[in-house]
């Protein structure tokens, strides 16, 4: 559970850096982009659930990775009078987005907030 409070915070405030940063990601309100990056956080979440485990570290990142720019290209497509989003731009929050999940894997793992498969 610890991971998903972790991510409810964590993948807003990426998705709103982006949009901050980047010209190439463009919500028209803070509301998209807070809302994109929970719906980023609820798909971590639920790969963290299902993938992540002792020696799956890079295999989970790079899967949360192509999550997060599937989620942010499409949500150019789900809000298209609400975010212009170019594929670079979506790159760009993918990668944001795997450094913030590389952290907190590495941290759920060495914590042992996550088991070994069975």
């Amino acid at each position: 559970m610890d991971g998903l409070w972790m991510k409810l915070i964590a993948s807003p405030v990426v998705v709103v850096l982006a949009d901050a940063l980047f010209p190439e990601v463009d919500y028209s309100s803070l509301y998209y982009s807070i809302g994109v990056g929970f719906v980023l956080a609820v798909a971590g979440y639920w790969l963290e659930r299902s993938i992540l485990r002792p020696g799956t570290l890079w295999l989970s990142t790079a899967l949360d990775m192509i999550v997060g720019f599937i989620v942010v290209y499409g949500s150019a497509f789900v809000l298209p009078s609400a975010a212009r989003i170019t594929p670079m731009g979506a790159g760009f929050v993918a990668i944001l987005f795997g450094v913030a999940e590389y952290l907190q894997h590495g941290w759920l793992i060495r914590t042992g907030r996550v088991t070994k498969a069975e």
